[in-house]
């Protein structure tokens, strides 16, 4: 008899581990599953933008026109400290961009957004503005000073796309 009885226990959990695991097989086929690359939140930045264009000493930057997928990410004003400005995005390749603005001291600025960035001899014409290359080993920039403000377009993305944000921009 006490034979039998450990045979029938082997059995038994044997069974209830083929039950356990076709519950787990029809859980994960119906719950959905998050597909996208990135976890990262889109953010809405209307609110934050116009509160600084509001109070900011200089024409305050954003994109218009930007393809969906470009994420917005992070967004913030600080009027305290040199009506700073900056909105991240992720790009199509997943690369981040970031326009940053302020009215501190350009080479300071400029060394903090972008990472310790240097100024290369390139620059790019767009719309009417030059902006300046610089070159680092986090991140890479264009910069444009104008009416006691610097405006950055920085982050790791390419080149290209770090000029397609600056195409994009419009200032108010």
């Amino acid at each position: 008899m006490a034979g039998r009885q450990g045979t029938q226990t082997v059995k038994n959990m044997l069974w209830s581990l083929v039950v356990i695991a076709l519950a787990a097989g029809v859980i994960y086929i119906f719950i959905p599953h998050n597909e996208s690359k990135s976890s990262v939140k889109r953010v809405d930045y209307r609110v934050e933008l116009l509160t600084a264009r509001r109070a900011a000493a200089y024409p305050v930057a954003a994109p218009e026109g930007l393809a969906k997928a470009w994420k917005p990410t992070s967004v913030r004003f600080n009027g305290a400290d040199h009506d700073t400005w900056h909105l991240g995005f992720l790009d199509p390749d997943e690369e981040y961009v970031a326009i940053e603005q302020s009215t501190d001291k350009p080479r300071t600025f400029i060394k903090k957004v972008t990472h310790n960035a240097t100024k290369t001899k390139a620059t790019e014409e767009i719309d009417g503005r030059t902006w300046q290359r610089y070159e680092g080993d986090k991140y890479d920039a264009l910069v444009f000073s104008e009416k006691g403000a610097t405006t950055v377009v920085t982050g790791t993305a390419s080149f290209g796309q770090l000029t397609k944000m600056v195409e994009s921009l419009k200032m108010a």
